[in-house]
C-alpha cells in the first residue's frame, strides 16, 4: 500500500467526502428538504464517514485507526438503511438508491479492505 503523508490522500476519504456531497445534494430537493428527522440524520451519518476516517488517521496508532474505520464503516451501512427509507416513501427513485447504494456499499468494502491491511501489516 502507498504511503499516504495526509487523511486527503487517502482514496477512501476522497471517495467518502464525494459521496457525503451526493448526499446532501439529494436531501436539498423536494419533500426530502422538509423531512427534518431523516434528512438530518442520514446527513449526519455520511459526514461521520468522512470524519471518522480523518479522526483515526491523523491519530497515528493504526489500533486507533482501525477503530475510527469500524465507526465509519458502521456509518457506511446507517447511510444505506436510511436510503431505503428514503425510497419507500419515494423521496428518492429506485435508480437513485441503487446507484448511491452501490457506491456506499463499495465505500465500506474498501474501508474493510484498508482495516485488514492494517490488521495484518505487522503480521508480514
Amino acid at each position: 500500500m502507498a504511503h499516504y503523508d495526509t487523511f486527503e490522500d487517502l482514496p477512501i476519504w476522497q471517495l467518502a467526502r464525494k459521496l457525503t456531497a451526493s448526499i446532501y445534494l439529494k436531501t436539498r430537493a423536494g419533500e426530502f428538504a422538509h423531512d427534518r428527522g431523516l434528512k438530518d440524520q442520514i446527513q449526519r451519518a455520511s459526514v461521520s464517514i468522512v470524519s471518522n476516517i480523518a479522526e483515526g488517521f491523523e491519530r497515528k496508532s493504526d489500533k486507533e485507526f482501525i477503530n475510527f474505520l469500524s465507526i465509519a464503516k458502521g456509518s457506511a451501512g446507517e447511510v444505506r438503511a436510511q436510503l431505503y427509507v428514503a425510497l419507500d416513501i419515494d423521496y428518492i427513485t429506485e435508480s437513485e438508491q441503487i446507484e448511491l447504494n452501490e457506491s456506499f456499499k463499495d465505500l465500506s468494502a474498501q474501508i474493510a479492505g484498508l482495516m485488514r491491511y492494517l490488521q495484518n501489516k505487522d503480521k508480514q
